[in-house]
């Protein structure tokens, strides 16, 4: 397989994916945190994963991921909690949807491009 046929077939596969979890119901996962994500074109490249109730987005298809991608979480009391995994920083914990899309972005790993496939180990 060529780069650019690894490229091609990494975009499907998490096109696929975020097709699947659009269909979620809310008692999976708030289909507006899907949605605000999968409409943001950077978080849109990167491959979903959802874990009680929290939206993931990783840089990689395969498992373990490197975690460096700021997940979304829904605070009990209202907004958001946005954590990073790899070094379990809490980014923030905007009111509004709006603002814990923006502060993934912003805290995107340098050099942050579409998923690939494979693991942590293949980035």
């Amino acid at each position: 397989m060529t780069q650019d046929e690894s490229t091609m077939a990494a975009a499907d596969i998490v096109a696929a994916r975020w097709q699947s979890i659009l269909t979620y119901d809310d008692d999976r996962i708030d289909s507006a945190m899907v949605q605000a994500a999968h409409a943001h074109p950077h978080l849109r490249e990167l491959y979903p994963g959802v874990s009680h109730g929290a939206l993931y987005v990783n840089r990689c298809t395969g498992f373990p991921g490197p975690g460096d991608v700021g997940a979304l979480f829904r605070r009990a009391g209202g907004g958001f909690m946005v954590i990073r995994h790899s070094d379990g920083v809490v980014l923030g914990e905007p009111d509004t949807l709006e603002e814990a899309i923006e502060l993934i972005v912003a805290n995107l790993p340098e050099g942050c491009g579409p998923a690939i496939i494979g693991t942590a180990d293949d980035l």
